[in-house]
């Protein structure tokens, strides 16, 4: 990886602190000293890691889709299901939303990035103007790669059909197994720096910066689109072409807005039936709740509090602590900013594995259809679920995590004054 000029001074995206990164070796990343947020990574083969990884995974995708994903059965009856079957079959339903949350998070977007990070890293010839809106994609669907909250809703699924009857996988469960970790894996190899500058190198500024102080101060900006540092009345970005400042626009008004709407959608997510389960014509509905019960009354403890952790502890803490941030931006408590930092990057973390309950009811409604014996049918609980985990995420992207080192920043200034003004 060879030394580019904007990885002389790095602008933090989390604490805004303007860092000076060094020439790095293979394998280093560079932090930032004050958040210790991650701020540029060196890989041995920057291109072609992640390119492989991608291309691997596609691979492991395409041979999932040709073949069974898993099979289940009950009484003389089998019953076995693809991944395009399982759109399919909860298409069908009512509530055929389900589906394109299963279609999108778990194939469209993934395969998407797949093909984009091979592109990129195979450096086929594009035009400039596309490669640039293909990386600003690829970056910004990242958080809504699924793939593995799936495989993982899968496993838990497997666990509440159990007491039913024989489960099995197919042919293309080990496969898509590895293409949740390969995704994963190539995500991991990309470093956004290093791939921004060489689509492109950064504008150059045409004033000192000085490294230890914030960007604010010194009246520069990042672009969170592609790490770029521009002056701070510059609204457009000369080289991704997006739009921004200082710090995101309206960020505490939009923040709230999507966090008070989830909470009011997230009461009839938990009050409403997420499936209803009919046997031998007696139809059972199920809340969250009930099926955390179920399993727990079953002796399946574990998987009993995976579900309780994921689909009811962390949306309400996420709630929670996403109003907490709010406040401490505004300086209602004045905590310490590293702890809010930390709230803010666990909340923005485990906000997308809430969507596992989607998945595990997505499996379930596709694959125990055995006519009147027993057949699963997602509820209307199950869509104000997905779409109150969807407005948390946004609700956390929306939120600008600079605003609590602003609010210690004012608060530091405002001591320094009162200690001279004592001194005076």
């Amino acid at each position: 990886m060879c030394n580019h000029a904007s990885h002389e001074h790095v602008l933090c995206p989390q604490c805004d602190m303007l860092v000076a990164v060094p020439e790095l070796e293979q394998g280093s990343k560079a932090t930032c000293p004050r958040c210790e947020t991650t701020l540029v990574s060196k890989w041995r083969y920057p291109y072609k890691q992640p390119a492989a990884y991608a291309f691997s995974a596609l691979i492991m995708l395409f041979v999932a889709c040709l073949f069974p994903f898993v099979k289940m059965g009950a009484a003389g009856i089998e019953n076995e299901i693809s991944l395009f079957q399982i759109i399919e079959i909860i298409a069908t339903t009512r509530y055929s939303g389900l589906a394109l949350f299963f279609l999108f998070f778990s194939l469209i977007i993934p395969a998407f990035c797949m093909v984009t990070i091979i592109l990129l890293g195979l450096q086929v010839h594009i035009p400039k103007g596309i490669k640039v809106v293909i990386t600003r994609i690829l970056f910004q669907m990242k958080a809504w790669c699924m793939a593995e909250i799936f495989l993982a809703g899968v496993l838990v699924s497997f666990v509440k059909l159990i007491a039913y009857g024989d489960i099995g996988i197919g042919l293309s469960f080990l496969p898509y197994c590895a293409y949740c970790m390969l995704q994963v894996r190539a995500f991991q190899c990309l470093d956004r720096h290093w791939l921004w500058n060489r689509i492109e190198a950064a504008p150059k500024l045409d004033k000192p910066l000085i490294v230890g102080q914030t960007g604010i101060k010194q009246d520069v900006r990042l672009c969170l689109v592609c790490t770029a540092i521009l002056p701070a009345e510059q609204s457009k970005c000369p080289r991704c072409h997006s739009h921004g400042s200082v710090r995101k626009n309206q960020s505490l008004q939009w923040t709230l807005a999507l966090l008070v709407t989830s909470i009011m959608l997230y009461i009839p997510a938990n009050v409403l039936p997420m499936m209803t389960t009919n046997t031998l014509g007696t139809a059972l509905n199920s809340t969250i709740i009930d099926g955390v019960i179920l399993l727990w009354e079953d002796g399946s403890y574990p998987v009993a509090m995976v579900i309780f952790v994921a689909s009811i502890m962390v949306p309400t803490l996420k709630m929670i602590g996403i109003a907490w941030l709010c406040l401490d931006s505004k300086g209602y408590g004045n905590r310490d900013p590293h702890r809010m930092h930390f709230i803010y990057e666990l909340v923005e973390y485990v906000g997308r594995w809430s969507m596992i309950d989607v998945f595990v009811i997505t499996i379930l409604a596709s694959l125990v259809q055995m006519g009147q014996l027993m057949n699963i049918v997602p509820a209307m609980g199950i869509i104000f679920f997905g779409v109150v985990v969807i407005l948390t995420m946004f609700a956390a992207m929306t939120f600008d995590p600079r605003l609590t080192w602003d609010r210690c920043e004012r608060k530091n200034a405002v001591n320094t004054v009162e200690q001279e003004g004592v001194i005076g």
